[in-house]
C-alpha cells in the first residue's frame, strides 16, 4: 500500500512536470527531479517522517553530485532548510556546513547570507542565544556586501532586529536598542509597516528593560500606529499585546493607578478572552496585583487570581503560572495569612527554577526573606548568590556580544582601508622589505653585542634578588626575636608577679574557719601555682628562641620548609651535603633552587594532598643533585597539558642550565630529580674538587 503511494505521488508530480509550456524549454531535468523529491519530503505528510528523511536524502546525493556553480548552492541550501523544518539537527547540521563551505569557495553572499540565518534560527531553536547572535551577525555582513536595493536593505534590517531580540533575552539592552533603532531606519527607507510594527514593540520591550517607561510606552504607542497602516488582516491580537505591554510598563515602573486602567481597558475587550485567553489571563492577574497596590481590595484581588488560576491550568503556561503565584502571596499576605502566602511564594519560586526564570526566582525570594522571617538569613543568602550568578552570566553575555560587534567592526574597517590604498600598500611593501633587510643587519649587531652584557646584568640582577631575600629574612627573624624576648620579659615580669600577688592574697584569705572556703582556695592557689610553672616554661622556651643562629643559604632553605610545614600539617625531611659551599653559589642558582624547593612543596600541599615529603640536596662530581620526593596521589606524566606551578619549575631548571627528570604514577606520589651544574661565585669549591684540580 506504502509503495502504491509512492508510485502514485511520483507519477502525479512527473505529470505536473510535463504540463509546462512550450516556453519554457531551457528547463533542467537533473534540477526537476531534484525539486520533486524535495516536494515530497516538505510536503508529503501522509508518508512517515522516515520516508520524507529518505527521500531528503536521496535529493541531498544528487545535489552534492552536481557541478559547482549557483544552481548546486541554491539546491543545497533548499535541501538544509528542510532539513531544519523535519527536525533532523545532524542532517541540518552536515548540509548546512558544506553548504556554507562551498559557499565561501564562490564568495556567494546571498546564499552565504541565507545559510547563517538558518544556522542562527536552528541555534536559537536550541536555546544556544550567543551563537545565534553570531551567525545573524554573520548572516548581516554577507547582506551588506550585496547591491544596494530594497531586497537586500529588508534582509539586513531583518537582521538587526533578530539581533536585538536575541541581545533582550540576556539582557544587553543598550546593544539591542542600537540594533532595533538601526533597523527602524531601514524598514522606514522601505514603508514596510508590519516590520516597523515589530522593531517598535522590540524598542519598547529594550526602553523598558533599560528603566525608561516614557520612551517604552512612546514605542508601543508608534507600534499601533503602524500595525493600523499594515496589511494585516487581524491585527486585534497583535493590538491586545501591545496594550498589555503597556499596562506592564506602568506595572514595572510602579504606578499601579495607571497601570490598573490600562489593564481594565484591555480586559473591557469582551472579544479578549475568546480568542487569546493567554493575554487574557496575564492580564488578569496583573489588574488582580494592580487592585492590590492601589486600592488594598484582596478580595476582588483574589476572586481575579482565582479566574486565572483557572484559564492558565488550561493553557499549562508555567512560566506565568510563577507570576501568579507571586502576586497571590502579596494577597494572602496582606489579608494576614502568613503560612499561606510562605507557600505561594514557595511554589513561585519552584517554578521560576524549573523554567530558569531568574527574575521571577529572585523576586520569590525576596517575598521569602520579607514573610519567613525564621529563615529570612537563609533566603537572603540564597537569593544573594543567584543574583551573583545572574549578574555573572548576563555580564559574559553582554561582553561577548560587545567583542563580536568589536571584532566585526574592526575587521570590516580593515578590509575596507586595505580596498581603498591595495596600490599604496604594493609599494610601501617593497619600501618595507628594503629598509627592513637593513634594519634586520643593524639590529642582528646591535643583539650580538649586548647579549653578553644582558646575562651579565641578568647574573648580577639575581645575585641582588638573593641577597634583599636574605636581608629581608634577617630583618624578619631580627623583629621576631625581639618580640619574642619583649613577650618573655612581659610573662616574667608583669603577669607572674600579679599572679604571686593574687595568691599571696588568697593564701590571707584561707585562715578561715569555713571548711568549704578553705578548700576551694587551696585549689585556687594549687591551680595558680601550676599556671605560674606553665608561663615560666613559655617564657624560658620564647627568651631560648629569641638568640637562634644567623641565615644563610640552607638556614634560608630550612626556615622555608618549617614554615610550609606548619601552614600545611604535612611532614618534611630535609637533607644537604654539608661539605658544599652553599653560599658562595651563584646568586642565579640559589634564588632559581629556593623557588623550586618552594613550589613543589606548594604543589605537594594543593595538588598531590601528601602526608610526606623528602628532600635532599647533594653534591655529584661537578654538579649539584636535588631530589624532591612525595607520597601523593600522582599524575600523568604524559598529559600534555601542565598546571602553571610545574612550567615554573620547568622554566627555572632551564634558567640555570640544568636537567629534570619527573617519575610519577596515579596513586603512587612523584619524584623529580634536577642536576645542576655546580657554579660558585669565586674559585671557593669543595675541598675534593681542589684536590681534583691541583
Amino acid at each position: 500500500m506504502k509503495n502504491g503511494t509512492l508510485i502514485f505521488l511520483l507519477f502525479l508530480f512527473l505529470g505536473c512536470s510535463q504540463d509546462k509550456t512550450k516556453g519554457e524549454n531551457t528547463s533542467n531535468p537533473e534540477v526537476d527531479t531534484i525539486q520533486e523529491l524535495l516536494n515530497i519530503a516538505k510536503t508529503s505528510k501522509e508518508l512517515s517522517l522516515e520516508d520524507r528523511k529518505a527521500y531528503l536524502r536521496d535529493a541531498e546525493a544528487k545535489v552534492l553530485a552536481m557541478t559547482e556553480d549557483t544552481t548546486k548552492l541554491e539546491q543545497l541550501s533548499e535541501v538544509s532548510l528542510i532539513y531544519m523544518k523535519l527536525r533532523d539537527s545532524l542532517g541540518f547540521r552536515k548540509s548546512n556546513a558544506e553548504l556554507l563551505r562551498l559557499s565561501k569557495k564562490v564568495k556567494a553572499n546571498k546564499i552565504l547570507g541565507y545559510s547563517y540565518w538558518d544556522l542562527a534560527t536552528f541555534m536559537e531553536s536550541k536555546g544556544v542565544m550567543d551563537s545565534a547572535f553570531f551567525h545573524y551577525k554573520n548572516a548581516l555582513e554577507n547582506f551588506e556586501e550585496l547591491p544596494k536595493d530594497s531586497a537586500s536593505q529588508s534582509l539586513k534590517a531583518r537582521m538587526l532586529y533578530n539581533m536585538s531580540r536575541i541581545q533582550d533575552s540576556y539582557k544587553d539592552y543598550l546593544g539591542g536598542e542600537i540594533n532595533a533603532t538601526a533597523a527602524i531606519k531601514l524598514f522606514d527607507e522601505l514603508d514596510d509597516n508590519y516590520r516597523l510594527y515589530n522593531a517598535y514593540n522590540m524598542l519598547g520591550v529594550l526602553a523598558n528593560g533599560l528603566g525608561n517607561s516614557e520612551k517604552s510606552i512612546e514605542s508601543y504607542n508608534k507600534a499601533k500606529e503602524y500595525l493600523m497602516k499594515s496589511n494585516k488582516s487581524d491585527k486585534n491580537k497583535l493590538l491586545w499585546r501591545i496594550q498589555n505591554n503597556i499596562a506592564n510598563v506602568y506595572l514595572n515602573s510602579g504606578d499601579y493607578a495607571k497601570a490598573k486602567q490600562a489593564y481594565q481597558e484591555l480586559l473591557a475587550d469582551k472579544k479578549l478572552k475568546e480568542e487569546s485567553s493567554d493575554i487574557y489571563e496575564k492580564a488578569l492577574g496583573s489588574l488582580a496585583y494592580s487592585i492590590l497596590k492601589v486600592d488594598g481590595d484582596t478580595e476582588q484581588a483574589e476572586k481575579l487570581l482565582r479566574e486565572a488560576f483557572d484559564i492558565n491550568s488550561q493553557t499549562g503556561d508555567l512560566y506565568d503560572k510563577a507570576r501568579l503565584h507571586y502576586f497571590y502571596a502579596e494577597v494572602l499576605a496582606t489579608k494576614g495569612d502568613t503560612v499561606q502566602a510562605i507557600a505561594q511564594a514557595n511554589e513561585s519560586y519552584t517554578i521560576a527554577r524549573e523554567t530558569y526564570n531568574n527574575d521571577r526566582s529572585l523576586d520569590a525570594l525576596k517575598l521569602l526573606t520579607k514573610f519567613d522571617m525564621a529563615n529570612a538569613s537563609a533566603y537572603a543568602e540564597e537569593y544573594y548568590q543567584l543574583n551573583e550568578i545572574i549578574s555573572e552570566e548576563e555580564r559574559t553575555k553582554r561582553d561577548k556580544f560587545a567583542r563580536i560587534r568589536l571584532e566585526t567592526d574592526e575587521i570590516i574597517e580593515e578590509n575596507q582601508i586595505l580596498t581603498k590604498e591595495k596600490q599604496v600598500w604594493v609599494y610601501s611593501a617593497i619600501l618595507l622589505i628594503i629598509f627592513g633587510v637593513g634594519f634586520m643587519l643593524m639590529v642582528s649587531l646591535y643583539v650580538n653585542n649586548n647579549q653578553l652584557k644582558f646575562k651579565q646584568k641578568q647574573q648580577e640582577s639575581n645575585q641582588e634578588i638573593y641577597n634583599l631575600l636574605l636581608s629581608q629574612q634577617g630583618k624578619f627573624e631580627e623583629g621576631k626575636q625581639l618580640e619574642q624576648k619583649r613577650i618573655s620579659e612581659e610573662l616574667h615580669d608583669g603577669i607572674l608577679g600579679e599572679m604571686l600577688g593574687i595568691r599571696l592574697i588568697l593564701s590571707g584569705l584561707n585562715e578561715r574557719e569555713d571548711p568549704a572556703s578553705i578548700q576551694q582556695r587551696a585549689a585556687l592557689i594549687e591551680k595558680l601555682r601550676e599556671l605560674e610553672e606553665e608561663i615560666r616554661t613559655i617564657s624560658h622556651e620564647l627568651n631560648h628562641a629569641a638568640y637562634k643562629k644567623f641565615h644563610n643559604f640552607i638556614v634560608s632553605l630550612e626556615n622555608m620548609i618549617v614554615e610550609i610545614e606548619k601552614s600545611s600539617g604535612i611532614t618534611c625531611s630535609f637533607t644537604y651535603d654539608p661539605e658544599v659551599h652553599w653560599d658562595d653559589l651563584l646568586g642565579d642558582i640559589k634564588i632559581n633552587a629556593y623557588r623550586i624547593i618552594q613550589e613543589s612543596l606548594k604543589n605537594c600541599v594543593k595538588h598531590a594532598k601528601s602526608q610526606h615529603v623528602t628532600i635532599s640536596f647533594h653534591a655529584m662530581d661537578d654538579k649539584l643533585k636535588l631530589i624532591i620526593t612525595d607520597d601523593g596521589v600522582g599524575f600523568d606524566v604524559n598529559k600534555k597539558k601542565k598546571g602553571i606551578g610545574l612550567r615554573n619549575i620547568v622554566s627555572r631548571v632551564k634558567k640555570i642550565k640544568g636537567t629534570l627528570d619527573i617519575d610519577s604514577k596515579r596513586g603512587q606520589g612523584t619524584s623529580i630529580k634536577i642536576l645542576i651544574p655546580a657554579k660558585y661565585t669565586d674559585v671557593k669549591t669543595p675541598e675534593e674538587h681542589k684536590l681534583i684540580n691541583a
